[in-house]
């Protein structure tokens, strides 16, 4: 089958009946969700896109930064008709209050994203405003708040290099990936920031999560412009700035824990519309047609090789999560079979027009999750222009509404097709409910705990499943042709699921397939979702099975080759550092 592309470029998969796109049955399983890696509609990658195309440029307008690190900084960002503007607050580096936690009280630097040119009386007003967190309140135009600490031991290792003359040690900085890590970015309305539903239609950050990889671009600038700085305040005449690939290499370091959850929990359709575009943009990719062309599997297979090689020079601890060199080797085997469809395709001796469907159904079942995940994120790349116009359409309105003029026993129809997943489980063993989500009075940070350990009555968690079969319970006691209206009238306290069901029937990937209360249930599963999947982080580490660290940026183009229009948009998956 041969997909023509429309006029608006989102192509006829658009118009099909979801054609091609995998079952929730098999995506939606906490495990396949861990699995997901990094593509070119990842956050950061998306926004690296869109920052290429437009010539992007960043400007650094103010830097009044003492050998200690104290001071400000003001950089400009002109995208097309927009500006912004990129205050920062630099400190001097102190242990006090120092934390990863949202708790902490000391930053090495703190900052703010602002539509428009900021006033010296707004930037003032920031400087005083985000040390007190939710107690602050930004001004207006601010897209975001955040925080974020140095590396201390790369950090300082790389500015005793640089202030003598010397460059850094290129496997350290292979290792540790960056030299400064993001502690804390907040926006959506989030102490008094710009709600994303009001952004304008023509808004250059109006795609859900481009105002954060903005800001935490801009992160990744400011490391190394600081690290630069106080190299030539240290060692004057001696110093030598990071060399720009060294530079390129370098990302930002992130780190997620349990909030995460409550992310999915409570932005389910951005979750749905992110797959969805996923799929689908995978699925125009198997699609195309290879009889008269064989340039999509040419590139596919070069995109394998550089990953291979990628995952071959890393040596990263992932924890519970397969070692990059098993993923490289089921790669190197996967290749072969690419190579020898080929040689098929080329010489005639595959009849289909589109032999990569049939392909990538082939190695389900032979190949680890992670390892099909990676060849799915780069299918990707074969359909570019395809999956770019999908990322924009990532505007997503949370906004939950019920039906009240549904029948009872449409609803139920709902429940018993779209979850039968959650009334197949186990909800009634002691494993099944041994745990409780909560929300850390000292730490201010969600938190999970043996339920005979804590009151329910801090319960935040959504509990799904157990929803859902309570509720198919009281509604098989009805008569199936009243309303849902005069169901909650009765049952006011099922307003809730029976709101959430109605407003996510029909959207497949809204919820993973997942008791969140049980004994079994791997946090770091859905955060690894989040972190690698859906913002593009590399190197995603799990950490006691609750917090995954990575690796935004490494490899990406610096301001002044996408400003100058020298930006290679195949930065992903960089080579080991001093390596062509």
């Amino acid at each position: 089958m041969h997909l023509e592309r429309s006029e608006s470029g989102l192509g006829a998969l658009d118009q099909l009946d979801e054609c091609g796109l995998r079952s929730a049955s098999i995506l939606m399983k906490p495990e396949r969700l861990a699995a997901i890696q990094p593509s070119r509609i990842s956050a950061s990658r998306a926004f690296v896109e869109q920052m290429i195309k437009e010539r992007w440029s960043i400007t650094r307008t103010r830097f009044r930064i003492n050998a200690n690190g104290e001071g400000e900084a003001l950089y400009h960002i002109v995208c097309g008709g927009w500006e912004f503007s990129f205050p920062i607050y630099s400190f001097k580096p102190t242990t006090a209050g120092r934390t990863f936690r949202i708790i902490g009280t000391a930053w090495d630097m703190m900052g703010a994203l602002v539509e428009g040119r900021i006033s010296d009386a707004d930037f003032e007003t920031t400087r005083q405003e985000m040390p007190k967190l939710y107690r602050g309140r930004a001004t207006p135009g601010t897209l975001a708040w955040f925080r974020a600490n140095r590396s201390a031991r790369v950090f300082d290792d790389c500015l005793t290099s640089l202030s003598g003359g010397l460059q850094p040690d290129a496997e350290m900085l292979w290792d540790a990936g960056y030299t400064m890590r993001n502690t804390g970015l907040d926006g959506n309305g989030t102490f008094g920031t710009k709600t994303f539903v009001a952004f304008e239609k023509d808004h250059p950050l109006r795609w859900s999560l481009s105002a954060q990889m903005l800001a935490a671009y801009m992160m990744r600038v400011f490391a190394t412009d600081i690290l630069n700085h106080l190299a030539r305040e240290i060692g004057g005449s001696n110093a030598v700035p990071l060399d720009p690939e060294m530079s390129r290499y370098l990302g930002v370091g992130n780190g997620s824990a349990l909030g995460l959850m409550f992310f999915v929990n409570n932005r389910p359709k951005l979750v749905n519309k992110w797959l969805l575009i996923r799929e689908k943009t995978i699925a125009q990719a198997k699609m195309l047609d290879l009889s008269e062309n064989c340039a999509p599997l040419d590139r596919l297979i070069g995109l394998v090789d550089r990953t291979i090689t990628y995952r071959m020079e890393d040596t990263t601890p992932y924890g519970r999560y397969p070692p990059s060199s098993d993923i490289a080797a089921e790669l190197a085997t996967m290749r072969g079979e690419l190579e020898r469809l080929r040689k098929q395709v080329a010489s005639g001796a595959n009849p289909s027009r589109t032999p990569l469907v049939g392909f990538c159904k082939s190695i389900e079942g032979r190949y680890g999750a992670h390892a099909i995940e990676t060849l799915m994120s780069l299918l990707i790349d074969l359909v570019p222009d395809y999956a770019d116009a999908q990322v924009k359409t990532l505007v997503v309105d949370e906004e939950i509404t019920g039906a009240p003029e549904m029948s009872v026993g449409h609803l139920r129809d709902i429940i018993h097709s779209q979850y039968g997943w959650a009334l197949g489980m186990d909800l009634s063993s002691d494993a099944s409910r041994r745990f409780i989500w909560y929300k850390s009075r000292n730490a201010e940070e969600p938190r999970r705990g043996p339920r005979a350990d804590i009151d329910e009555a801090y319960e935040l968690g959504l509990d799904l499943p157990r929803l859902v079969v309570a509720l198919d319970a009281k509604l098989a006691e009805e008569d199936p042709t009243i309303s849902v209206a005069r169901f909650l009238l009765r049952h006011p306290d099922s307003r809730f699921i029976v709101s959430r069901i109605q407003s996510l029937d029909g959207l497949n990937y809204h919820s993973p397939h997942a008791n969140i209360m049980s004994e079994d249930f791997i946090p770091a599963h859905i955060t690894k979702l989040l972190n690698s999947g859906i913002h593009g982080l590399d190197k995603t580490v799990d950490a006691m099975d609750r917090v995954i660290r990575g690796v935004l940026f490494q490899g990406a183009p610096l301001p002044e080759e996408i400003a100058c229009g020298t930006a290679s948009a195949d930065w992903a998956n960089p080579p080991r550092t001093g390596k062509k």
